[in-house]
This record gives C-alpha cells, sequence and structure tokens, in this order.
C-alpha cells in the first residue's frame, strides 16, 4: 500500500510537515502575544499620553 510510510530514510515525514507548521504558528501567535503585551505593559511609553 503506502510505502512512504515505511521508509526510514525519509525524513521529511507528512507528520513533522504538519509540526513544522504547528510550530512557526506557535511562534507567530507567540510573537503577536509579546508584543501585545508589551504594548499594555508601558502605554505611556508609545506616545499614547
Amino acid at each position: 500500500m503506502s510505502t512512504q510510510d515505511r521508509k526510514p530514510a525519509k525524513d521529511k515525514t507528512p507528520q513533522s510537515e504538519r509540526e513544522q507548521r504547528l510550530a512557526q504558528a506557535l511562534r507567530a501567535n507567540l510573537r503577536r502575544r509579546k508584543a501585545a503585551a508589551r504594548k499594555d505593559e508601558a502605554p505611556g511609553a508609545d506616545g499614547d499620553g
């Protein structure tokens, strides 16, 4: 059937690609959250008031 699943030499499995995409999304999300937290932390430093 699916011989690709049984190849130990193949490093790029569909699961690892999925994990890579998840990790990339998590990093982007974390960056957004950190930026938002920094903005909330110092409202006067941005020239807000």
